[in-house]
Parts: structure tokens; C-alpha cells; sequence
């Protein structure tokens, strides 16, 4: 049988958190995933440090370079481990953040699949506290609440709440889908789904594709996840995030200007409350 739960990550130069992020995952009180760490090829030592980080906790790793047509990772072999490992994959040219991700969605064999960034830590009872809860809403999408760390990923009492069920239409204007919280049931949805396509906010576009099918996302409001905002990151740039929510707006829901507008202002009212 495979793991109950496939864990994501893409990863591009990302030495100085990786290591962190990696052992907030084997802290996990639910034991039963697989770690799949998609190197979008990187420049510094992100995967040695995957590596030494596997063996010093003795989780075992498997480690495989990508060739650039290569889609599907590998033919799993029986005797593989299934649970508690860690499956590095390096992409020989990088894809981007969607690529990456999309390879490591093919790759999972999990009942379900969790997506987590390179530099993102979660709280021990994530997995098993979030599969329960999707499980008992019988949910297909599920997130959950999450609090904003420094660049030490020191939790800095920001708390970003979340609703119990979320549609598109109010998606729309609460951009509040934090990736690194995302989980979903791949026996009530198909991998197909949830590829994400390479535009800017790739996660936001998928999560809006797959509520504008008329799915639901249920929302766990307990905070599992510290969000990493190091000083100068891109999402805190308010210029680019408004002209990517902007783009969102036309090329991804399909809204004219006057909409667009309106969604605009109220996602800046909502995103300016979560910062508060």
C-alpha cells in the first residue's frame, strides 16, 4: 500500500531553509507520508543539504536526476519504501515553480497530496489534524489557517484566519488559500485538476480553476503552518502583487475591467485586515 499522505515541494535555492522546513515534516506526529523535495535546478547546495538533513534522521532517500522530457519520475519499484522516505528529484533545467510542482503531483502516490514551500515550517499535528478533518467533511479541498513568521520563521502573532467552506465567488476577493496549507483527496479529485499551468500565482490560478468547476475548499481554522516572509520577498512587494492579482482577474476568471475593479479593491481590504 502506498503512504497515506504526499508532501510537495518545490525547491530552488533554498539552503538556508530547507533544512528547517524538512524536519518540520518528520516531526509529524502522522508518520505515514512521503516527502517528495522537486530541485528546480538550483545553483547552490539546497540538495546536499536534503541529503545530509535525510541521513542525520535516518529517513531513507531516494535520489534521482530528471532529463528535461522526463514527466513521470520513475517506475516505482515494490521493493521501495513507502512511508517515512524522502524522494529527491533534480530537474537538470528549471521549470519554474508550476513545473515543479506538476512533477512532484505525477510522482505522488499518496491517498493524499499536501503541498509545502522550500522555506515554510508546519506544526507537528498538520497531517494528522487536516486528513481527519477533510475526511470528516468529506471534502475533496481543504486549507487551513496559518501564521506569518519572520525570516526566522519566529512566529510573529500575525493570524491569518480562514472560513469553513469557500467558494469562488468569494474567493475572488479573499485571496486567503495559503499553498504551503493546501490538501487534497485524491480519491474525490484527479491529478489532472490540480496541475498548475506556468502564470504568475500559478497556486492562486489552480485554486480558482478548480472552485470555478463548483467545488468547494473547507477551511481548517486552526493555525498549522508558519509562513516565512523574509524581509523583500516577492509577496510583500504590494506593486507585483496587485498587477498579479489584476492579470488573475482578466486572463483567469475571465472579468471585465469594472469587475476586475471591484474585485481588486476588496481583495486589498482583506489582504490589508490579514496584515494587521
Amino acid at each position: 500500500m502506498g503512504p497515506k499522505v504526499s508532501i510537495v515541494v518545490p525547491m530552488y535555492n533554498a539552503a538556508a531553509y530547507i533544512r528547517e522546513t524538512m524536519l518540520s515534516v518528520f516531526a509529524q506526529s502522522l508518520r505515514d507520508w512521503e516527502l517528495i523535495i522537486v530541485d528546480d535546478a538550483s545553483t547552490d547546495h539546497s540538495s546536499e543539504i536534503v541529503k545530509k538533513t535525510a541521513q542525520e534522521a535516518e529517513i531513507p532517500l531516494y535520489n534521482r536526476p530528471l532529463l528535461e522530457r522526463d514527466e513521470n519520475p520513475w517506475e516505482r519499484q515494490e521493493s521501495m519504501k513507502r512511508t517515512g522516505e524522502v524522494i529527491l528529484l533534480r530537474l537538470r533545467e528549471g521549470r519554474g515553480a508550476a513545473g515543479a510542482r506538476n512533477i512532484g503531483i505525477r510522482a505522488a502516490a499518496g491517498k493524499f497530496l499536501a503541498f509545502l514551500d522550500a522555506d515554510d515550517i508546519w506544526l507537528p499535528e498538520k497531517l494528522f489534524l487536516q486528513t481527519s478533518f477533510i475526511r470528516d467533511q468529506k471534502a475533496a479541498f481543504g486549507f487551513t489557517a496559518y501564521e506569518f513568521g519572520d525570516e526566522f520563521a519566529d512566529r510573529t502573532g500575525k493570524v491569518v484566519h480562514v472560513p469553513p467552506v469557500l467558494d469562488f465567488r468569494h474567493a475572488l476577493t479573499r485571496t486567503i488559500i495559503f499553498t504551503s496549507t493546501v490538501m487534497f483527496d485524491l480519491n474525490k479529485i484527479t491529478k489532472d485538476e490540480i496541475l498548475m499551468e506556468k502564470i504568475e500565482s500559478e497556486d492562486t490560478a489552480t485554486w480558482w480553476r478548480i472552485l470555478m468547476g463548483g467545488r468547494n475548499a473547507y477551511g481548517l481554522d486552526s493555525v498549522l503552518t508558519i509562513y516565512r516572509r523574509p524581509a523583500g520577498s516577492l509577496s510583500s512587494n504590494k506593486v507585483v502583487a496587485v498587477k498579479r492579482i489584476w492579470n488573475l482577474y482578466r486572463k483567469v476568471a475571465g472579468l471585465g475591467r469594472v469587475k476586475s475593479l471591484f474585485c481588486t479593491i476588496g481583495w486589498a481590504f482583506h489582504a490589508t485586515l490579514r496584515r494587521i
